[in-house]
């Protein structure tokens, strides 16, 4: 199993890291943190470049906000070293659930409502 696992991260990059990845990581990358999610943020040795590495899936989505604003250099310090404030009434970041049985549906939606029970028809099935 230990080859196949090597063989689908040289590959492969929805699942974690690729075998590049993990090997630039280990060479130039600085471990700048963590977020809520796991996923773990670096940085290389003059800051020109910014990568994260996710913990399970690769979405972009399960990136906290503070952390995506590092990335894309919004802000220059990261959120370990100046953490933003937050305001009372702000909710905890929740990754994008569109596709999902927990995606958003408004009221009168058809992923809402339950088909009422038919007794007007009866499935053909062959003999």
């Amino acid at each position: 199993m230990g080859i196949m696992n090597s063989l689908l991260r040289a590959v492969t990059w929805w699942n974690g890291q690729t075998l590049n990845t993990q090997l630039f990581t280990w060479r130039k990358g600085n471990k700048v943190g963590e977020d809520s999610q796991g996923n773990i943020f670096y940085r290389n040795a003059d800051d020109s470049k910014r990568w994260v590495i996710y913990n399970g899936e690769a979405e972009a989505s399960r990136v906290d906000p503070d952390w995506h604003g590092w990335l894309h250099r919004t802000w220059d310090t990261p959120p370990t070293e100046a953490p933003l404030k937050h305001k009372p009434w702000e909710k905890p970041h929740q990754e994008n659930l569109t596709g999902t049985p927990l995606a958003y549906a408004p009221v009168g939606s058809i992923r809402r409502v339950q088909p009422a029970p038919r007794d007007d028809y009866e499935a053909w099935t062959p003999e």
